[in-house]
């Protein structure tokens, strides 16, 4: 099958200031993929790329055999989990979740509740609905923002740091959540992150973007490039390394 997404020659940036340059990588359905790299190298700015929030300097970025998503035309074809959930704290949850149905759906009020009732309960929230956000954990919030890029059943979804401030535990359970919604429903997961465990625990392929080069510096497996990188860089990253003088 063609990859669900494909990104050719993407260049990142603002005017003359380039952040990363001739981007080149492809997302397979059903897989779990990661952006990696050091802080400051473009992470969350390729997802906001990704996403059509920003517009490349040159490129081109290709979700399921379409052009690069433009929000104001048409439902999106995604969900997205922004860092830290980035709920609406004046809504409740259940509000926040069906917000997106009431804009891109005919269904009726009681129809939203219950779909809003069924994806609190796929990600372990069951009778959250009418709570607000400021009276959730950490971890509950990521759930919530969970349930919210699933409330239009998208078959893939983008995440933003969905570990990043969350206790061991809790991040645990987030990356067998994220693993089970994979699994059971086939979804195509693309996640940014720098939570090792969780990297080697649910990602399959992974592209790491390199601050220095501005490029992509490795790709494929993330336990492959722990074990058999020929880059030190890519090594010292991957196993928690101090860089070498």
């Amino acid at each position: 099958m063609p990859p669900f997404i494909r990104v050719s020659n993407l260049t990142m940036g603002w005017g003359d200031v380039i952040l990363q340059r001739n981007l080149t990588f492809q997302v397979d359905r059903g897989d779990v993929f990661a952006i990696l790299g050091g802080s400051g190298c473009g992470k969350s700015t390729l997802l906001r790329y990704l996403i059509g929030l920003e517009t490349p300097l040159s490129g081109e970025i290709v979700i399921d055999g379409l052009g690069r998503p433009n929000l104001e035309v048409g439902r999106p074809p995604f969900g997205v989990m922004f860092q830290s959930g980035a709920l609406f704290g004046s809504l409740t949850v259940g509000e926040n979740i069906g917000l997106s149905l009431e804009q891109w759906t005919p269904l009726s009020h009681d129809a939203i509740g219950a779909i809003v009732r069924a994806k609190l309960r796929l990600v372990g929230l069951d009778g959250a609905e009418n709570k607000l956000p400021s009276e959730l954990s950490g971890g509950m919030k990521k759930r919530a923002a969970i349930a919210r890029a699933l409330a239009l059943e998208p078959p893939l979804v983008f995440l933003d740091e969905p570990s990043a401030g969350l206790d061991p535990v809790s991040a645990v359970e987030l990356d067998e959540l994220i693993l089970t919604l994979n699994q059971v429903l086939g979804l195509t997961v693309v996640l940014v992150t720098h939570e090792l465990p969780s990297i080697f625990k649910i990602a399959r392929r992974c592209i790491m973007l390199d601050k220095q080069t501005k490029s992509i510096l490795a790709e494929g497996d993330p336990c492959d490039l722990r074990d058999n990188s020929a880059e030190p860089r890519v090594r010292e990253f991957f196993n928690r390394l101090a860089k070498r003088a």
